[in-house]
């Protein structure tokens, strides 16, 4: 199974021009289906409005130089190690499914564009990469569906419950990957007519996850580190997207614009702690 490439099994039927064709209609629907998603939702328009802002309201000016190793920060940190999520588990899941998705994309098309002629073999880490891909993808994202997303500390919604386009992205992401496997698996063996089966509902899984990008969160991996980035600026610059900075309520320059905080707390204010952060929450 390991060592078979199921693009090339099947091109004695189906074409390598066609196959290579759906690949391409595919990227021109997330394509599409991205920037429909922006004029709709007006994304860019709000990005370039708020980082005007704040400009308007920077208290010192970011070189380009900062703004290139913010840039950086923001892939190592946000996009390549998902550092944003503060449970292991969460982010553990969201890696294996994120990574997953990548070397499967990747060595699908490159099983496609340069492995399915007649006489074209198929490196074996490529193909070992496509399925490990695929498994690593289900191994996620089934886990964030049936063990975290049911958790209270999470979302706490039942593993059978649809929440319509909010899990479109997600049960796309699954059905293609579990179904490509399968696909596979009964090729590999020999079963002529459940590997066809297999092979259909591997591609109208894979066609509703590229279609329905303007529906669903696909969208949300570009936004995501434009976001971050955007925020890590007005940090930088001062702006802070006009929220309050964490103060040293001992400091006196504080006091002094504050007087009436030794009233309220003392002349020696004491460290409120992590707050809401205390303890997970497990109350509802």
């Amino acid at each position: 199974m390991f060592t078979t490439n199921p693009f090339s099994e099947i091109a004695t039927l189906i074409s390598p021009t066609a196959m290579q064709a759906y690949v391409v209609i595919m990227i021109l629907l997330v394509v599409g289906g991205t920037v429909l998603d922006m004029v709709h939702k007006q994304s860019a328009k709000y990005f370039f409005a708020n980082a005007k802002k704040a400009q308007e309201t920077a208290r010192v000016k970011v070189s380009g130089g900062h703004k290139a190793g913010l840039a950086v920060k923001t892939v190592a940190n946000e996009v390549l190690t998902s550092s944003e999520f503060c449970n292991s588990k969460r982010r553990l899941s969201h890696l294996m499914t994120m990574y997953g998705f990548i070397f499967f994309v990747v060595t699908t098309a490159l099983l496609i564009f340069k492995y399915t002629g007649s006489d074209a073999q198929a490196p074996w880490l490529v193909l070992t990469l496509w399925h490990l891909g695929a498994l690593s993808l289900c191994v996620g994202g089934y886990w964030f569906w049936f063990a975290i997303r049911v958790d209270v500390a999470s979302e706490g919604v039942k593993w059978n419950q649809f929440n319509g386009r909010g899990d479109l992205f997600i049960l796309g992401l699954l059905s293609t990957a579990t179904f490509a496997l399968l696909w596979s698996f009964t090729q590999a063996i020999g079963l002529g007519g459940l590997k066809w089966l297999m092979f259909a509902l591997f591609i109208v899984s894979a066609t509703v996850l590229f279609g329905s990008v303007y529906w669903s969160k696909f969208a949300h991996m570009f936004f995501k580190p434009a976001a971050a980035f955007q925020k890590k600026v007005a940090q930088a610059d001062g702006s802070n997207e006009n929220l309050p900075f964490d103060y040293d309520l001992n400091d006196p320059e504080l006091q002094a614009k504050f007087p009436d905080l030794p009233i309220y707390l003392g002349e020696n204010p004491p460290n409120m702690g992590l707050g809401i952060k205390r303890e997970a929450p497990r109350h509802y």
